[in-house]
């Protein structure tokens, strides 16, 4: 199972700068991805642009994270 984490928009330049990726060029998640809509009932909509981070875990890596793009479903 993973987790997802969305991030703020300081914590989203700070991933992007660190990865030194422009922000379109993450891999994307639809807004109306079962997980996305988790995390707006939780922290109220989920506005295209946010980033979000997903911690998978790996029988040979550990812990793995990835981030992800939300774009219109």
């Amino acid at each position: 199972m993973s987790e997802h984490h969305l991030l703020s928009e300081e914590e989203a330049l700070v991933v992007l700068d660190k990865l030194k990726v422009e922000r379109d060029k993450l891999p994307k998640i639809k807004m109306d991805d079962p997980a996305i809509q988790y995390l707006a009932s939780i922290h109220g909509e989920v506005k295209e642009g946010s980033v979000i981070k997903i911690i998978r875990e790996s029988e040979t890596a550990g812990e793995f994270i990835v981030y992800r793009l939300v774009i219109k479903g």
